[in-house]
């Protein structure tokens, strides 16, 4: 077998200044990392003989310590609690995650920051900190794809994410917002680390992952290898096994970027020293096989811890199988081993005379029997299959057999998980339900190592919607007239279900009058009627209308209220440069300060207040603009000059005669 090490592995520069930095620091005070300094216990363990020991809580720190902060680096608040404290502060974040932090906490200032990472890890919190409450962790995609519409969005990633799943995120962002900063800042030597590895697992039968199993860039390179070869993912060199290597040509090494070079070297010369023993060993508890020297055993299985033998069932009790392999004992296989699935009665699996096949777990137990595990082989085809699976994305069924908390257990070979949020497209509280159906499913996430196997119906379910959303949206045009079911009301409109696909009926396109909120018009789950004004195919977007479906209260305008009519209106609105009228719903008009008096007004509110009935006469009537002027001042001066024109009349009109004026004027 030949051992190929990727070009990239181990100790990234932010790791390795953590740890010199921690090394270098003043042993005259009790030192202590706030968290483990890196994700590797190993080298924790080798820190805390030299007296860094690890404090999980700045409730624990004493003022007469110094605190190291780990290269994940933490919140604002966390800064401020040790000073707080009085402790001496030696801040060891990698610079490329202060980098990210300062951007965060910048971008805070111009609206929400969207973060891409996992949001338990420790440096995905401290990065929300510094962007705010506001601030929006984001997994995956399908998290992405939940996020309502925002005016700003501002995106960042966890310096170890898989670049492609960061900018698959981008591109759904893109479609909530009109406007979307993007700082990509995931760390270049993690790039480097994972490209190696993915270009070296391409090239191997095996690939052997070093690194702590908590550290998440670890975990994403073990990820990345499994889409290429059959990877395990171990901490140390005692972790490796023989079997992993049976039969196998090249296996290739990497490591995550908390693994130090020591550790590298063991598991290296380790799986050197398989190569060299790799054919040796059938020797277990005394027994010793030699298949060359007489023509007895010829004919016998080869039997070794690791091997795969294939027998037929003799013999069965409530709790165990005996199978003949054909070799000096039988085979016996103990019920927990005959399935992944829970088994009450080998009945359930097998009937005496079946053909079966085994790995075997030991060459002879106390008894002498050959212990042997039919679970194991079901185990490793399944495991293989998933390992298609995971890369292929096809839709597999399972059974649900177990609900746990968070989720569902489904049964696909091994036990598989299906996470509470990924059951369906809604969110169910009772999973009961679900024991004993089938589920269709997609392999989100794989880790042979752990034999950690994460399913989705969700993902599929959503694909699904997505295609009928693209139907529907090809079938829609601009100026229909759809009905609805009103899914989501916020303070800047409704979301209207058209059957597939959501359209967004802004607050502005409700009503041709003022309204503060869209429940004045709509309820949640109401049947509407509204017409579709404009349609984005390439976003996904539907901006529809519901106040189109009515007569514009502008088109009798120029009849109702022509020039020199003078009409009465309710203040509703007042500006800087004038009062807003209300003449009826959907048509307000404005007086202008200069129209409010036949003198210099200041402020509008010297003439007139929300809520005032004024009498005024129009001065403009522009229904193709939607505008209408009115002036009071006119209005008054109109009056003025009715009531001068009647006493002036009054004045020159000749009095009447009495008889008794004509006789007096006779006389």
């Amino acid at each position: 077998m030949k051992i190929i090490r990727a070009a990239k592995a181990g100790f990234c520069f932010g790791v390795k200044r953590a740890i010199n930095m921690a090394e270098n620091t003043d042993g005259t005070s009790v030192i202590a990392s706030l968290g483990p300094l890196i994700h590797n216990r190993q080298v924790v363990e080798s820190l805390a003989k030299q007296g860094i020991k690890v404090v999980n809580y700045v409730e624990e720190v004493n003022p007469d310590q110094t605190i190291i902060i780990r290269s994940h680096g933490v919140g604002p608040d966390v800064y401020a609690k040790l000073t707080g404290r009085g402790v001496t502060v030696v801040d060891a974040t990698c610079p490329f995650v202060q980098k990210a932090q300062h951007l965060a906490a910048e971008s805070a200032k111009n609206g929400r920051v969207v973060v891409v990472g996992d949001k338990n890890h420790p440096e995905v919190t401290g990065i929300l900190g510094w962007a705010g409450e506001q601030a929006i962790p984001v997994e995956n995609i399908e998290q992405a794809r939940d996020l309502p519409y925002y005016s700003f969005l501002t995106v960042l990633a966890q310096t170890t994410q898989k670049k492609e799943d960061f900018w698959e995120i981008v591109k759904e962002l893109r479609k909530h917002t009109d406007q979307l900063t993007v700082h990509n800042t995931i760390c270049n030597a993690t790039h480097e680390r994972q490209d190696a590895a993915r270009e070296l697992a391409g090239k191997v039968e095996v690939m052997i992952v070093a690194g702590g199993r908590d550290s998440a860039n670890s975990r994403k390179l073990a990820a990345i290898c499994a889409e290429k070869a059959k990877t395990y993912l171990i901490e140390t060199a005692a972790e490796l096994q023989q079997i992993w290597f049976i039969g196998v040509k090249t296996a290739g090494l990497t490591a995550g970027a908390s693994t130090p070079d020591w550790i590298i070297e063991e598991v290296y010369n380790k799986m050197t020293e398989i190569i060299a023993d790799e054919a040796i060993a059938i020797e277990e508890k005394g027994i010793k096989e030699d298949f060359n020297m007489a023509g007895w055993d010829k004919d016998f299985q080869k039997i070794y811890r690791g091997a795969v033998v294939t027998g037929n069932v003799v013999k069965m009790t409530s709790e165990e199988v005996f199978v003949n392999i054909g070799w000096k004992s039988e085979g016996l296989i103990d019920l927990k081993e005959l399935s992944s699935s829970p088994v009450t009665n080998p009945a359930e699996i097998v009937s005496v005379g079946d053909e079966v096949t085994a790995v075997v777990l030991r060459v002879s137990n106390e008894e002498g029997y050959v212990v042997l595990s039919k679970r194991r082989v079901g185990e490793t085809d399944a495991i293989n299959r998933l390992a298609e699976l995971a890369e292929s994305k096809e839709e597999i069924s399972a059974l649900v057999t177990e609900v746990v908390k968070g989720g569902l257990l489904v049964n696909v070979g091994v036990r598989g998980f299906v996470p509470a949020s990924q059951v369906q497209l809604g969110y169910t509280e009772d999973l009961s339900g679900f024991v004993g159906q089938t589920l269709r499913l997609r392999v989100l996430e794989f880790n042979p190592t752990k034999r950690k196997v994460i399913l989705s119906q969700k993902v599929i379910l959503a694909e699904e919607r997505e295609q009928k959303r693209a139907q529907l949206l090809e079938s829609l045009k601009e100026g229909d007239v759809v009905k609805g079911i009103a899914r989501r009301l916020t303070n800047f409109g409704v979301f209207v279900d058209l059957g597939g696909i959501d359209g967004l009926l802004h607050i502005s396109e409700m009503s041709y009058s003022r309204i503060s909120h869209p429940s004045e018009l709509v309820n949640a789950e109401d049947e509407i009627e509204v017409q579709i004004l404009k349609i984005d195919a390439e976003n996904g977007r539907i901006s529809l209308g519901l106040k189109q479906l009515k007569p514009s209260p502008w088109t009798f305008v120029a009849e109702k209220y022509p020039v020199g009519a003078l009409i009465n209106g309710k203040v509703v609105r007042i500006a800087s440069f004038g009062a807003f009228v209300q003449l009826e719903d959907g048509v307000d008009a404005l007086i202008h300060i200069s129209q409010l008096a036949n003198r210099h007004v200041a402020k509008v509110e010297e003439v007139v207040k929300v809520g005032d009935i004024i009498c005024a006469k129009v001065i403009e009537c522009n229904p193709e603009e939607k505008r209408i002027s009115l002036s009071i001042r006119q209005a008054a001066e109109e009056a003025a000059s009715e009531a001068d024109a009647e006493a002036m009349a009054q004045q020159t009109e000749t009095p009447e005669m009495t008889i008794g004026d004509a006789l007096t004027l006779n006389n």
